[in-house]
């Protein structure tokens, strides 16, 4: 009897020790099968968040101009007017093109026949011209906006994305915002009697489509994306030239930036 006690532990042992390479491929089986279901679960959460962040996600919109390769073909006003319905009199724009023409007594005149869609006179049609160049302008979207400020009702605003919109279902047409825009860059539309500016082609940009005055213009004078987004060629635009923006000094911060500003441009 005490022969077969002595015996069990190596019995037990040996049936735990047939055991183990099953146990084993079981264990091993289960901890494969639980490790993928945990992966699984960690990309379910990480795909969630991804939304999350991406429903949370804010853009900061920005132009960026250079003036030495804008040729004034007026290409980027035609299309504006077309893509956002303004009246085609030549006094109503969201963008033109203006002509600086220096003189040689040193004086400067400026020019913008139609906002730049009929064209210009070609250089040195202008008496006494030693240099012209091109600058396009718009709405600055100022970051600061003098126009959102004194909106008695609200109607001008500023977009989540930095964009300045106006609301024509509570615009009451007082021109207080036309007035206080420092770049002129605001009209009152005779049809609807309410304010009028460029919006960065907003209905284009929620579609992930370049502004029309950005995706006609032949030399990639305007250059449109993020500000402060290291990918956006605007920030490369920014990085690589030097930049300014007009009537710097009334602190308005706009988001349209130049590059190769002539001094005599305001």
């Amino acid at each position: 009897m005490a022969h077969e006690q002595d015996d069990l532990p190596a019995q037990v042992a040996s049936e735990v020790e047939a055991a183990q390479p099953l146990d084993r491929r079981k264990f091993f089986e289960k901890f494969s099968l639980a490790g993928k279901v945990l992966m699984g679960v960690i990309a379910l959460e990480s795909a969630a968040e991804a939304a999350e962040e991406g429903e949370g996600t804010t853009h900061h919109y920005g132009m960026g101009v250079d003036v030495d390769k804008c040729i004034g073909c007026g290409r980027c006003a035609d299309a504006c007017k077309t893509e956002n319905d303004v009246p085609r009199e030549p006094f109503f724009f969201r963008t033109w093109i203006e002509r600086y023409s220096i003189r040689n007594d040193g004086e400067v005149s400026v020019e913008s026949p139609n906002g730049g869609i009929d064209g210009f006179p070609a250089e040195g049609e202008v008496p006494g011209e030693v240099r012209s160049f091109f600058v396009p302008k718009l709405c600055n979207h100022c970051t600061n906006a003098p126009c959102v400020q004194v909106c008695p009702v609200g109607a001008t605003y500023s977009t989540k994305e930095g964009v300045v919109l106006v609301d024509k279902d509570y615009c009451v047409g007082c021109r207080y915002c036309i007035q206080a825009c420092p770049y002129g860059a605001r009209f009152l539309d005779p049809r609807t009697g309410t304010a009028e500016k460029c919006t960065f082609c907003y209905h284009r940009l929620v579609k992930k489509l370049q502004p029309a005055c950005v995706e006609v213009c032949p030399t990639s004078a305007r250059i449109f994306g993020e500000v402060g987004e290291r990918s956006s060629p605007l920030t490369r635009f920014t990085r690589f030239n030097k930049i300014q923006t007009l009537k710097a000094h009334l602190n308005t911060e706009p988001n349209v930036f130049y590059a190769n500003l002539d001094g005599e441009v305001n």
